[in-house]
């Protein structure tokens, strides 16, 4: 097992991630904010779904999921049909217009990730792959309570965006 040390240097370097998000979120068109790049993303990875199953996947409340939805249908990029087995209940799908700001979104992540990159060798890229995997793995499902020592304080995060809050 690793040293102390290395799991704060771990720590501090995975803090960058937030950097690598910042610079991904700047390349998004200005009509499709993060929240409604990830819910074009998840229904794009895992098919039609109840808003509840998004939710859940968003690991956010349903009235923020709610917030999100509203806008992509507004812009024609999902459905909402009434759920066969519950008809209270909305199944979302992908329109070939979200289909397309998908695809959309996928060139410039692309880009952006070759272009940053650039000096990687493929192994190097696959390397990360590999335990970027891991590491997602190790902490399972990230929307189950976070496990913590009881001697040290428990961070804020704002519900709407998963990150700390200012206090």
């Amino acid at each position: 097992m690793a040293e102390q040390r290395q799991f704060e240097e771990l720590a501090r370097q995975l803090s960058a991630v937030g950097a690598v998000k910042r610079d991904l979120g700047r390349i998004l068109p200005s009509d499709c904010p993060a929240g409604s790049a990830t819910v074009l993303t998840l229904l794009g990875r895992h098919g039609d779904m109840r808003m509840s199953k998004l939710a859940e996947l968003l690991a956010v409340d349903l009235s923020v999921t709610s917030r999100h939805v509203a806008h992509v249908a507004a812009r024609g990029w999902i459905e909402r049909h009434p759920d066969p087995a519950d008809k209270r209940s909305r199944i979302l799908r992908l329109t070939p217009a979200g289909l397309a700001q998908l695809d959309e979104l996928s060139r410039r992540t692309t880009c952006l990730l070759a272009e940053r990159l650039s000096d990687w060798t493929d192994d190097e890229v696959g390397q990360l792959i590999r335990l970027m995997g891991r590491l997602r793995a190790s902490f399972g499902d990230c929307r189950s309570a976070p496990l913590r020592p009881a001697s040290t304080a428990a961070p804020v995060f704002d519900e709407t965006t998963r990150t700390p809050a200012s206090t």
